[in-house]
């Protein structure tokens, strides 16, 4: 299945990897950047290079890491280290280029992906690019730094035709859905608030920085047992008239579309289809 929750633990912080690792979190996202001042960044990629050896094959195709943009000082050091440690995926922070993404995947297995993290005007001003670039897994948005960037006082337009943009070009890619910035609160209805209006702007998955965020996220992403009821109907009906044509269900024309629509529906809540 396509991944829903990330969870980022920093990098600096080892004696939380395992924990992050035993939540139900899809991905756990080693952070190189944010979460790890500069004169920890070295004990930091260090820290994930001893412990990446002891997971099982599962648990490491799980683990992510998250390095420094291209921009700062501390990418170089974090591509040398990509060089000798083997990963799975990379989040490559305020991603503003497809030369960028392909920079960091000479540094790491042809089978191994690149998430770019949209967090600047010139990141979304090259999504089209950046989205089309070869071994990107998918796209993220890094909401907060964006809010920076372009020095928005919070939440609005301004940042919504941001997450519409980001949106938009994974879908004209063929990319999974986005993925949500972090919510930032801990408290569970704030956190279901974000991914809900996310969801309305065509995100499928979301950041957390806690794992207490995951398990409200997955609750959040789960259709409700009324809509899973209308999507199971739907499907069994469209299934048995050999999908010919539009066909009737409470009631209501059911095309292809609609069709389309209870599968998805199906398919989050990890039911046969």
């Amino acid at each position: 299945m396509i991944p829903a929750t990330y969870l980022f633990v920093p990098g600096n912080r080892p004696e939380r990897f395992a924990k992050a690792l035993a939540s139900a979190a899809d991905r756990v996202i080693v952070d190189l950047e944010d979460a790890v001042a500069p004169a920890d960044k070295a004990s930091a990629r260090n820290a994930l290079g001893a412990w990446l050896p002891q997971l099982s094959a599962t648990e490491h195709s799980r683990v992510m890491v998250r390095i420094n943009d291209a921009l700062s000082p501390w990418h170089a050091d974090d591509l040398a280290w990509l060089s000798v440690h083997a990963v799975d995926e990379v989040m490559l922070s305020k991603c503003e280029s497809a030369v960028q993404i392909a920079t960091v995947h000479a540094r790491i297995a042809p089978s191994a992906r690149v998430l770019p993290l949209i967090e600047t005007v010139r990141g979304v001003m090259g999504l089209n690019e950046i989205a089309l670039a070869p071994h990107v897994s998918r796209l993220a948005f890094g909401s907060i730094d964006y809010l920076l960037d372009l020095d928005l006082p919070g939440p609005g337009f301004a940042l919504d035709a941001a997450a519409t943009a980001i949106a938009m070009a994974s879908r004209a890619a063929e990319l999974p859905a986005p993925v949500a910035g972090v919510t930032p609160e801990l408290d569970a209805e704030r956190v279901t608030a974000d991914l809900l209006h996310a969801r309305g702007l065509g995100f499928g998955a979301k950041l957390c920085i806690h794992p207490t965020q995951v398990g409200v996220v997955r609750e959040a992403m789960r259709p409700d047992a009324q809509t899973l009821a209308w999507a199971s109907r739907v499907h069994s009906a469209w299934q048995a008239a050999n999908s010919q044509g539009a066909i009737q269900v409470d009631g209501r024309m059911v095309d292809k579309p609609v069709a389309l629509r209870a599968q998805r529906i199906l398919a989050l809540a990890g039911l046969p289809i």
